[in-house]
């Protein structure tokens, strides 16, 4: 067994791609705290199966570290769906470091639990239990009921510590059993605030864009008897290798997952025959249509008007097979034709140029735009086939949209509005502590368990993520929600279109092509496509 003992994660990474603003959304979702309740509602696959005791639910950030992290970086673990206009690696790497803060966390609140918890039992499940009785019964008219729950837990403390049933050791055991519970709280609670405080700096520099890379030491091997750091770092490589694929799958109505649903289609399908005064044309293949439209598409960067090129377009084959809408998982093929995940360039070049008719996969040739610091991914698809003497030239519009607010938002300090005092007809707002009670309760609760993750889950439920699941693909809004991103997407398809069909011209003018048929379809095709509206494309009325 070989061994790399480069730095890897561990040196720190600034944000310089122009894609960092929705990598860094996404990696703040391993920071925050509040109810993970949005993260179900983002996406109708995402489910949650509701654990024994509602005190050990996770939060956002562990709900979110959690899943993310057994489903990237899991032994068994199923294929990822690429993830554009986002580092994947760096939102894994996020986690782990989340996890790490939270772990650092835990180890301290395991020992005060542990040492004012479990050695004064009695007195802390009749803290327990007047906690949950508030908790349940914090809404509505009833939310008293909480208070008076609480009075009388701290009145049973002030008894037994005035008039204890037992002398000796017994009775002075039965003084503190009610009070050093309230100690523990009072340590767990600074703990926690500064372990909140930690993370969620965090969570706001990198929604401000100020963030360094993530830390993660123990990606790092110290040794060749390192294995877990070893076996770590190897799965962090592994991701990234199998985001660079170029097999990509096509699912209904979901259309080429991670690349959006298919808001247009455009198609110019026409006959060949050879050009006037020649008796047949040259023979071609439609591998070389592709690579004049490739070359085509990468000098749509440069215009004759100075602002007028294209910045970031990025032309890359693909090849697509087909998987049933309600699959739960995706696979890649093995063999010669494979280096790793992606298809080598032969066998794409095959693909290519086979008959796919009756069978898949098919060859693809994406224009793809990452705009607005990756809250937008367009990619056009062109796609050439030739059927018997009909040249078909196809291209389809995807969209990915931006992430939710969820993952948007910065953090802010818990408020509620309260009476002025003198004037109780009038309200302001008051600043509550950004970790309250509860929630000390909660992690204080849940920190002995974090040692045993399946008993942890069987608690407080687990968070399920949508299959096939992608990291980019999992949390998306529909582009159509903002004007600006919409016109982008529109726009791009025009020059696209038009790029295509001036390749395509330039090669059947070389092999001596009749293009009649072709010009005049391109030109009903260019007004049509100055008219373009966002469609359901893969919603056939049939």
């Amino acid at each position: 067994m070989t061994f790399d003992f480069s730095p890897g994660a561990q040196i720190p990474r600034t944000d310089g791609a122009p894609n960092t603003a929705v990598t860094a959304a996404l990696s703040s979702g391993a920071y925050r705290n509040g109810s993970f309740e949005p993260l179900v509602g983002i996406n109708e696959a995402t489910t949650h199966k509701p654990g024994r005791y509602k005190l050990f639910a996770p939060d956002f950030g562990e709900a979110f570290s959690q899943a993310v992290l057994a489903r990237t970086l899991g032994a068994t673990r199923k294929p990822l769906v690429r993830s554009f206009g986002i580092e994947p690696r760096i939102v894994v790497e996020h986690c782990l470091e989340a996890q790490e803060l939270r772990h650092q966390r835990n180890k301290q609140l395991t020992l005060v639990t542990l040492v004012f918890g479990l050695l004064f039992l009695p007195g802390t499940l009749l803290w327990l239990a007047a906690f949950e009785f508030r908790r349940r019964s914090d809404t509505g008219r009833q939310s008293w009921v909480g208070g008076v729950a609480l009075g009388v837990a701290a009145l049973i403390a002030i008894l037994l510590a005035w008039r204890p049933f037992l002398t000796g050791f017994g009775g002075l055991y039965v003084r503190v059993v009610m009070l050093m519970p309230i100690v523990g709280w009072f340590l767990a609670q600074r703990i926690c605030l500064r372990s909140t405080t930690q993370l969620r700096e965090r969570w706001e520099a990198l929604i401000d864009g100020g963030a360094v890379g993530p830390m993660v030491p123990g990606a790092v091997p110290i040794g060749p008897e390192d294995t877990k750091a070893e076996q770590l770092r190897k799965n962090l490589t592994a991701l990234v290798a199998e985001q660079e694929t170029n097999y990509l799958h096509y699912a209904g109505r979901k259309g080429i997952l991670g690349l959006g649903p298919r808001w247009g289609s455009w198609q110019m399908a026409e006959q060949l025959d050879p050009r006037e005064g020649v008796v047949e044309f040259r023979p071609f293949h439609p591998w070389d249509v592709v690579r004049k439209i490739e070359e085509r598409l990468n000098r749509m960067t440069r215009s004759g008007v100075a602002t007028g090129g294209i910045p970031s377009v990025k032309v890359e084959h693909w090849v697509v097979q087909p998987v049933g809408e309600n699959a739960d998982e995706i696979g890649r093929p093995s063999g010669p034709e494979m280096d790793g995940s992606r298809m080598r360039p032969s066998a794409v070049t095959d693909v290519a140029n086979r008959q796919q008719f009756g069978r898949g996969p098919r060859h693809y040739l994406g224009a793809q735009f990452v705009l607005w610091d990756g809250h937008l991914v367009v990619t056009l698809m062109i796609t050439v086939t030739v059927l018997s003497d009909t040249l078909r030239i196809e291209v389809t519009g995807h969209a990915l949209g931006p992430l939710p607010g969820a993952f948007t938002g910065k953090p802010k300090a818990p408020q509620k509005s309260v009476a002025k005092t003198g004037k109780f007809w009038e309200e302001t707002t008051k600043n509550l502590p950004i970790v309250t009670n509860q929630e000390v309760v909660r992690l204080a609760v849940r920190a002995p368990f974090t040692w045993s993750p399946s008993m942890l889950n069987w608690l407080g439920g687990t968070l399920k993520l949508p299959e096939p699941f992608g990291l980019r693909s999992a949390w998306t809004d529909r582009p159509w929600g903002n004007r600006f991103m919409a016109d982008d997407a529109l726009r791009v398809a025009t020059p696209v279109l038009r790029a295509v069909h001036a390749a395509t011209m330039d090669v059947l003018i070389d092999h001596d092509v009749d293009t009649d048929r072709f010009k005049n379809r391109s030109l009903m095709l260019g007004a049509e496509v100055q008219g373009v509206r966002p469609s359901k494309s893969d919603d056939y009325d049939a």
